[in-house]
C-alpha cells in the first residue's frame, strides 16, 4: 500500500510542477488527437493523462512536423546534409518532443507500477483477511473439540 500511495504521490507532484495543459478541445481536432480529447483544457496530473498527452498531442504533433519520420531517420539525413540548417533546427525539435514524450510515458510506466502495488495490497489484505477468519474458525473448533477425539 506504501508503495501504491509514493509512486502516486510522486508522479502526480512531478507531474503537476511541469505546469502541462492539455489544449482547447477546438485545437484537438482530428483521429490523431483522439486519446487527448477526453482531458481538453485539464492540467495533466495522472499517469493517464501522461500517456494520452504522449500518445495522443504529442506523437501526432511530431509526425505532423517531421513528415512521419524519426528523429532517428531526420537524425541519419541531417548528417548527410550538415549545411541544412532547416533540417538541423527540425531535428532538434523533433528530439526536443520526443523526449518529453518518453518522459511522459516513463511517468505513465510508474503510474502503472503504483497500481499494480495497489491491486496487490488489496488482495494481500483480503487474503490476510479470510486467514485470519480460518484462523479464528480453527481455534473455536479446537476448543470445541474434546482431546480424546483425533482424526
Amino acid at each position: 500500500m506504501w508503495g501504491a500511495v509514493f509512486t502516486n504521490s510522486e508522479v502526480q507532484s512531478q507531474l503537476a510542477a511541469q505546469k502541462i495543459v492539455f489544449p482547447a478541445k477546438s485545437a484537438l481536432e482530428g483521429p490523431a488527437y483522439a486519446l487527448a480529447r477526453p482531458y481538453a483544457g485539464e492540467q495533466l496530473l495522472t499517469g493517464v493523462q501522461a500517456e494520452a498527452y504522449a500518445n495522443g498531442k504529442i506523437l501526432p504533433d511530431l509526425n505532423k512536423i517531421g513528415g512521419g519520420k524519426t528523429y532517428s531517420q531526420l537524425s541519419a539525413e541531417s548528417l548527410a546534409q550538415p549545411k541544412n540548417t532547416t533540417l538541423s533546427g527540425l531535428v532538434a525539435t523533433v528530439f526536443k518532443g520526443t523526449t518529453l514524450r518518453s518522459e511522459l510515458l516513463q511517468a505513465y510506466g510508474f503510474s502503472v507500477f503504483g497500481q499494480i502495488a495497489l491491486i496487490s495490497s488489496i488482495v494481500s489484505f483480503v487474503l490476510a483477511g479470510i486467514m485470519l477468519v480460518l484462523s479464528l474458525l480453527g481455534l473455536a473448533h479446537f476448543r470445541r473439540t474434546p482431546p480424546t477425539v483425533e482424526l
